[in-house]
């Protein structure tokens, strides 16, 4: 994953936007697919490091759609990907051989961006409660495989040992599963959607205790 993975969430979510609109009905109540829109609260951040207060991410996913009984309850199951930043005044220092770590980056340097980036292929589920006047609540959990990760820096070169002025790699030592609840309240095809991660991102005594709780919007016009 080379590319933006954001411009890849948001064209795949264009993409199934344009083709539900030839879909019926009755397909469209047995399927879902939306994208949500967030920014990443970081939790576990080293005392000496400051995160930026916008973090943005995104995530896709389609659902299958199980009525249970007659009302307007519903099970689903699916599949997604999901995509988390921390932009922080930092760079990973993993030059020990079992501990990641993250330094500060001068004052004196100056520098574009510096980020964290994890991708995860998730597993969700949820239970769904719409009324009649088009509201509609859904609770649900999910499950992540890190299929991707990396660190960018843009900015002067400042350290030989680790000081580079574009960096990308795989990051060591990340746990591979995540998990944690979801919630979304909202109207029609617009929610207002979180996600509290239970997991931390690395290995527990092998990275910082890092955990993302996500806040933001959900699009379901399909």
């Amino acid at each position: 994953m080379k590319k933006s993975v954001l411009i890849l969430l948001v064209a795949i979510f264009i993409g199934q936007s344009s083709f539900s609109q030839g879909l019926s009905e009755s397909v469209k109540k047995k399927f879902t697919i939306g994208a949500d829109f967030y920014s990443d609260i970081w939790s576990g951040v080293p005392a000496n490091v400051d995160t930026r207060t916008i973090n943005q991410g995104a995530s896709v996913f389609g659902m299958l759609n199980f009525p249970l009984g007659e009302g307007m309850t519903s099970f689903s199951i699916g599949l997604g990907i999901r995509n988390h930043n921390m932009y922080s005044n930092s760079r990973i220092d993993d030059v020990k051989a079992d501990t990641i770590n993250f330094s500060p980056i001068p004052d004196s340097v100056i520098y574009r961006r510096s980020k964290m980036n994890l991708v995860y292929l998730d597993l969700p589920v949820e239970f769904k409660l719409r009324f009649k006047n088009g509201i509609k609540v859904t609770v649900g959990f999910k499950a992540g495989w890190l299929i991707d990760s990396k660190e960018k820096y843009y900015g002067d070169d400042y350290d030989a040992r680790i000081g580079r002025k574009v960096k990308s790699k795989k990051i060591r030592n990340l746990e591979n599963f995540s998990y944690g609840p979801t919630f979304r309240i909202g109207y029609k095809f617009i929610s207002l959607y979180s996600y509290y991660q239970i997991s931390d991102a690395f290995t527990r005594n092998l990275g910082p205790e890092l955990r993302p709780f996500s806040v933001g919007l959900t699009l379901t016009p399909f």
